[in-house]
């Protein structure tokens, strides 16, 4: 019991201390204190020069490539996915669902 006295003693001073000093920070400062101040030089800032004037840079336009040519790619990509599918359907292992596909497709 009296550990107990003496915990809630301790925590209503540890309390009161910092009620105060968060007062003291809180409370808005005199008026003569900020007069009192010294006034700081407002500087313009200077343009930048670091850096050169901006060149836009060019890029060359993309060469236009074929619809057949992209469908055909697509073509070829399904087709090895099917043959993959096939071969692990007739012989189902572990290393033949793990293994890498030969398509140029692949993230």
């Amino acid at each position: 019991m009296d550990m107990l006295v003496v915990g809630l003693c301790f925590t209503f001073f540890c309390l009161a201390i910092t009620a105060a000093v968060f007062a003291a920070a809180t409370r808005p400062q005199a008026s003569a204190e900020i007069a009192q101040q010294p006034e700081v030089p407002v500087v313009n800032a200077a343009p930048a020069r670091f850096f050169a004037n901006r060149v836009t840079p060019t890029i060359p336009a993309p060469i236009p490539i074929p619809v057949e040519v992209l469908l055909q790619e697509l073509e070829n990509h399904v087709r090895l996915e099917q043959a993959a599918a096939e071969s692990f359907v007739a012989y189902p292992t572990h290393a033949m669902l793990h293994s890498k596909t030969t398509s140029p497709f692949v993230n």
